[in-house]
């Protein structure tokens, strides 16, 4: 009889604590599409990207042609001149790899653009989502959009516009 006094009491405090404790959702993509500087800066990394990609191809496409031509000429080349535009296109072929590199590999130029344009939009939203938590007194505010075991969430428990409205942009 004791233990199933204490079992009861253990299982209805553990449904008042669950119970006591707010949650929340936001979709950060909702947000940050309706937040205007992350569509410039989205914009300005498109074009930079763009721009970085071109000459990436156009060096790529040189270090082609360069092969092309030795491929197409290569019978005529003495041993020592085979060697020397060997080493030539080598060379093409590594300069495209490190300007890919440089660009666009993890630690690139794209990905450093990328921290400065969008951490401080990225740390504006935090505050405004944390700001929100503390008014509100959420324990927990999910990301719907990044998390995929969200089946169904009530609309009732989305904060997204409230956030939107902290950060100065009212929907």
């Amino acid at each position: 009889m004791k233990k199933l006094i204490i079992s009861c009491a253990l299982v209805i405090a553990a449904f008042l604590g669950a119970n006591a404790q707010k949650f929340a959702l936001v979709d950060m993509d909702y947000i940050l599409r309706n937040v205007p500087s992350y569509e410039m800066a989205n914009e300005q990394l498109n074009q930079v990207s763009q721009r970085w990609e071109r000459e990436v191809t156009e060096l790529s496409k040189e270090a082609e042609t360069m092969y092309k031509n030795y491929q197409s000429e290569m019978i005529f080349l003495t041993d020592d001149q085979k060697k020397a535009r060997e080493e030539e296109l080598v060379a093409k072929e590594k300069a495209v790899t490190d300007l890919r590199y440089k660009y666009f590999g993890p630690e690139g130029e794209l990905f450093k653009k990328r921290q400065s344009l969008m951490k401080p939009i990225q740390e504006d939203v935090y505050n405004a989502v944390k700001a929100v938590s503390e008014e509100k007194g959420y324990q927990v505010i999910f990301d719907r959009a990044s998390s995929q075991s969200i089946v169904f969430a009530s609309p009732k428990i989305d904060v997204s516009n409230e956030v939107l409205a902290k950060l100065g942009y009212s929907k």
